[in-house]
């Protein structure tokens, strides 16, 4: 049974009031497709909105803070801490953005993690769609839970 239904299939929040506190750490990671001027713009730090990670990974911090407000029934909880690294693979064209999300809670940082790596990934194609909308995100995905009763790897 999916755990934000209810019996009669009404959509309802988990109840976690007898979960107990954990660390719960989540890691999730994305790509984007680019050209070689997004690439050249990002070395020189040229992008007229700004430097793309920099703005990117404030986005993605942001983003992870706010998911809760995003995702219906999702828990508001406190994150300890949100890493965001971006990786160039200048040959594929290709950036590869992961999100770590920490905290210590009753419930876990998995669709924190994911909605930090969505809005990173969009704020990438947000600050360089006036050279090409070309631009393809995929691969979204958890990659590693840890925490609570399940960890998944």
């Amino acid at each position: 049974m999916l755990s934000h239904i209810d019996k009669k299939g009404n959509a309802n929040i988990v109840d976690i009031s007898n979960k107990k506190i954990s660390q719960r750490v989540a890691i999730a990671s994305g790509k984007i497709t680019l050209n070689d001027e997004i690439i050249n713009q990002i070395y020189s730090k040229n992008n007229k909105k700004g430097d793309i990670f920099t703005v990117a990974k404030i986005a993605g911090i942001m983003a992870a803070k706010k998911t809760s407000e995003l995702i219906p029934l999702c828990h508001p909880i406190k994150i300890d801490d949100v890493q965001i690294e971006f990786r160039i693979n200048k040959f594929k064209k290709i950036i590869t953005a992961e999100a770590k999300v920490k905290c210590h809670e009753k419930t876990g940082v998995e669709m924190e993690a994911l909605t930090a790596i969505s809005v990173s990934l969009l704020t990438i194609y947000d600050m360089c769609k006036a050279i090409t909308h070309k631009m393809e995100i995929f691969d979204v995905k958890l990659i590693e839970k840890k925490g609570g009763k399940s960890d998944f790897n």
